[in-house]
């Protein structure tokens, strides 16, 4: 419901309607810009890093570990990985880093997420930049759009990254073996793999997706006590997605750069027994 005192210059986007009638862009005093400009220097940074490691088609596996960016490998040119996670689906045509054919899907499923649309949308569009802050672009379509309106292939990437979290599990369980393939050994990347797959498995889990996938379309949770033990969980879960996105988002690129620097003989990984 419009005021009726809007004047000439506040007409046109998002400046119309129901807007008070203020000379000032807003009223905030605070530093209102720190949050969505720290989201857009780590998001940027995770790109450029993620970037570089996916196309350099190098030092991404030293025995028992395989970056995670590179799981599950699914091209001839892979590295030879004993009980690894190989399966040669793309043969030898494949010619560029086999990290391009798996990371489409855990990329997309953050690309796609509810809390990370709101991240980015803020951060990199200034849609809005924060609250109370209006946006500078004079229309809102919201996603009703394309391409935006692809944003709702989320719930089908969820389904993705259930798989590539099962693979990253199993490398999880190769990781307590030593550099010659002998069980029962554990090293610093064991632990790094161990507080990587846990916090991407709590994640995937809290994914809004998930929620309604487990606890949706019941009229009486009564009658499906499992399903609401599980819904409970999930919602638990899910009141800390944003946090869940950002700790598992830094634990798997220090997962690839342990492998890195392991495999580009930085160090040799320290063995506990």
């Amino acid at each position: 419901m419009a005021t009726g005192t809007e004047s000439p210059q506040q007409r046109g986007g998002v400046r119309t309607g129901t807007r008070a009638a203020i000379t000032a862009p807003h009223l905030r005093t605070d530093r209102w810009w720190l949050a969505p400009a720290c989201t857009a220097a780590g998001l940027l940074a995770f790109v450029v890093y993620s970037t570089w490691r996916a196309f350099a088609n190098a030092h991404y596996y030293a025995a028992p570990y395989v970056s995670p960016f590179y799981s599950p490998c699914l091209a001839e040119n892979c590295r030879a990985m004993r009980a690894g996670p190989n399966a040669d689906l793309f043969g030898g045509w494949w010619g560029v880093s086999p990290a391009i054919i798996i990371l489409i899907f855990p990329l997309g499923f953050r690309l796609t997420c509810y809390y990370y649309r709101k991240a980015y949308y803020r951060a990199f569009w200034a849609s809005p930049p924060a609250c109370a802050v209006a946006e500078p672009h004079r229309s809102y379509t919201g996603e009703s759009r394309f391409p935006l309106i692809l944003q709702n292939v989320h719930r089908y990437f969820f389904y993705a990254a259930l798989l590539v979290a099962g693979v990253l599990t199993y490398d999880t369980v190769l990781a307590f073996r030593d550099e010659h393939y002998r069980w029962g050994h554990m090293g610093l990347g064991t632990l790094v793999f161990l507080a990587n797959i846990v916090l991407i498995w709590a994640y995937t889990l809290s994914c809004h997706s998930c929620r309604h996938i487990v606890g949706g379309k019941l009229k009486h949770f009564s009658k499906h006590p499992a399903r609401y033990r599980a819904w409970q969980f999930v919602g638990r879960l899910n009141a800390r997605h944003m946090q869940l996105a950002w700790a598992s988002l830094l634990s798997v690129a220090l997962a690839d750069f342990y492998v890195y620097l392991v495999a580009s003989g930085v160090f040799d990984d320290p063995r506990f027994f």
